[in-house]
């Protein structure tokens, strides 16, 4: 069955969501630092390598990868800003995952500076409404069985817990459902 195209940009009460752009590249490298960080504290992997920013071409290497992939997809991620500004706060999207491209995972990831204001939420129902204009009609998202806050916004938006899986690298992996239809 073919699905129309996720948006490239979307608007909520206080949120831009866009695709990704060069002036991303800082953020993203934060957000990067960020998270091997707070899996090294969960994993007891502090092992010095952990502030070890992506280089600037890394990072600006994967925003070029992420736009020029998007339009065949059809799904993507896309960046979080304060509607008017150019501040970077996360991302949030469609990704093939775990999953299909038929039944695609939602996925999200702010800074810590971000967290608590209930953008995640905004935002992803924001992707969960395009999607469903898409014509798809079920989303997963998987979450590490120790992530409370990314629980809390999934059960916002209606998804259910579905199964849990194992992962080598991310430990145990709660599967949630949302169907569209």
């Amino acid at each position: 069955m073919p699905y129309g195209p996720l948006p490239f940009a979307l608007e909520t009460e206080r949120l831009t969501l866009q695709l990704w752009e060069e002036s991303d590249a800082d953020g993203y490298r934060r957000l990067v630092v960020e998270r091997k960080r707070d899996h090294a504290e969960r994993t007891g992997g502090l092992d010095g390598h952990v502030d070890e920013p992506m280089s600037l071409d890394e990072a600006l290497a994967d925003i070029r990868g992420a736009r020029e992939s998007a339009p065949a997809r059809g799904i993507h991620l896309l960046t979080l800003h304060p509607r008017g500004s150019d501040e970077f706060l996360g991302y949030c999207g469609l990704v093939i995952g775990r999953s299909t491209i038929d039944e695609p995972e939602l996925a999200y990831e702010l800074l810590r500076s971000a967290h608590g204001h209930g953008y995640a939420t905004e935002a992803a129902a924001a992707v969960v409404e395009a999607a469903r204009a898409t014509g798809r009609e079920r989303l997963w998202a998987t979450v590490g069985s120790w992530n409370a806050p990314s629980f809390r916004v999934l059960e916002k938006l209606g998804f259910r817990r579905d199964r849990t899986t194992i992962d080598d690298q991310a430990g145990e992996i709660v599967w949630t459902v949302l169907d569209l239809s």
